[in-house]
């Protein structure tokens, strides 16, 4: 049962990776709009995050849409309109404009994940979805990996405006490739063989005729382990977006070459990319998450303050690197941790939530990095208020983790028994 791997992963890693790519950019395009825009960091911080509060408006409805109506077709829609706010972005010659852009561009990038996600749960069965979530959501540092040099080359021979609207136009091209490539059932898809169609179609009805019924956003609300959840992914993404934001200022200081400068800010991303895929794994075979949340967080949280005591370029890459390990490796245990701590009927609407409200970090971390540099004139407090994050992203999550043991012992028996592996 190999040709929907090959069909549908591929095509939505690239589809998340363009979607990924406004992240990133903005990060390394931040120095030039500063001085021609003449914003101070905390407003190129409002810049970068008000994206993330356009970004929590398609959460919730952008699942209901692709429910009830059609995961290919939103998510074709929804690449068209990005797109071209991306564009729209290189034609601002105000402050307020950006961020007016940008926020649009984070409200129509908001519907995409939740999509996703109900898009592979209608091709991929329980024992399969921990790795095409995995295959997928290693888009992330990936994207960072390519775009940061690309950016950085386009900036040797365009201004930040021209680097803006080029990488508006892969969006929107490939929309017409995931229209094509893409359906949102298999039941839709003839390239499918017959007998390997009819095999899925009967594993996925037999796990939903066994899977809880939701009780919805209401409960969810109710539960103080999903708050638990909401504050620990928020504390995350505060650290997590902080720094993916203003890396690629701390590595321009190492040199004016901006290709130079994009080659550099890959480095990091690259060994997140290698700590994501090792953390994953080891946390599979030992059945244990939190470990491999709290674990990471205090790593990255201990390189940001251990990075505000070294001079030279180099030892402050080689702890931008383990930085960026402990930042991004957390992705795949994390979110096996709701489902082993929340009632399953409530587990749907608590990941949307945590989801959607922890995201607002992406906006809290650039922001008052941003106000922090203005008011000391360095990094140095701004990586304080990262690490501090981090570090409580991991007390929250390890006291989560002690509600886990006992449902913990009867997965890790099911595991064992199945060799079923979960991120």
């Amino acid at each position: 049962m190999k040709s929907k791997w090959a069909r549908i992963i591929p095509v939505a890693f690239i589809m998340y990776m363009l979607a990924y790519m406004d992240r990133i950019n903005i990060g390394v395009l931040m120095p030039y709009i500063q001085e021609d825009l003449n914003i101070s960091s905390s407003a190129a911080g409002d810049i970068a995050g008000i994206f993330f509060i356009g970004y929590l408006l398609l959460q919730i409805p952008g699942g209901i849409l692709a429910t009830k109506w059609s995961a290919k077709k939103f998510i074709f829609i929804l690449m068209i309109l990005w797109g071209l706010a991306a564009m729209a972005s290189g034609f601002v010659q105000t402050e307020g404009q950006l961020k007016l852009v940008r926020f649009l561009l984070g409200v129509a990038e908001g519907g995409v994940w939740p999509a996703v996600l109900v898009l592979l749960s209608n091709w991929f069965t329980l024992q399969e979805r921990a790795r095409a979530n995995a295959f997928w959501m290693a888009c992330l540092p990936v994207s960072a990996i390519l775009m940061a040099p690309i950016t950085g080359i386009l900036l040797k021979h365009f201004s930040w405006k021209t680097v803006l609207i080029l990488e508006g136009i892969p969006p929107i091209v490939w929309a017409f490739v995931w229209y094509a490539m893409i359906k949102d059932r298999p039941t839709e898809a003839k390239w499918m063989d017959e007998n390997e169609k009819q095999q899925l179609l009967h594993a996925l009805t037999a796990e939903q005729s066994q899977s809880a019924k939701s009780q919805g956003y209401a409960a969810a609300f109710k539960n103080k382990a999903v708050w638990g959840l909401v504050i620990m992914y928020f504390l995350w993404m505060t650290g997590f977006y902080g720094y993916t934001m203003w890396v690629p200022s701390v590595v321009s200081e190492f040199t004016d070459d901006s290709s130079v400068m994009g080659w550099l800010t890959a480095l990091p991303f690259t060994c997140a990319l290698v700590g994501m895929i090792v953390n994953s794994s080891w946390s599979d075979r030992r059945m244990n998450r939190t470990q491999h949340v709290v674990i990471p967080l205090f790593v990255a949280a201990c390189a940001m303050i251990t990075g505000q005591f070294v001079e030279t370029p180099l030892l402050k890459m080689i702890l931008l690197s383990i930085t960026a390990i402990g930042v991004y490796a957390p992705y795949g245990p994390l979110w096996a941790i709701p489902t082993a701590i929340i009632p399953a009927e409530v587990a749907g609407a608590a990941m949307g939530l945590q989801n959607a409200i922890g995201n607002l970090g992406g906006y809290n971390g650039p922001k008052f990095f941003g106000v922090l540099k203005d008011l000391t004139g360095n990094y140095h407090a701004g990586f304080y208020f990262l690490a501090l994050s981090l570090a409580l992203a991991g007390i929250v999550t390890f006291f989560l983790g002690k509600t886990i043991p006992q449902r913990q012992a009867s997965a890790t028996s099911a595991s064992n028994q199945k060799t079923v592996h979960s991120n």
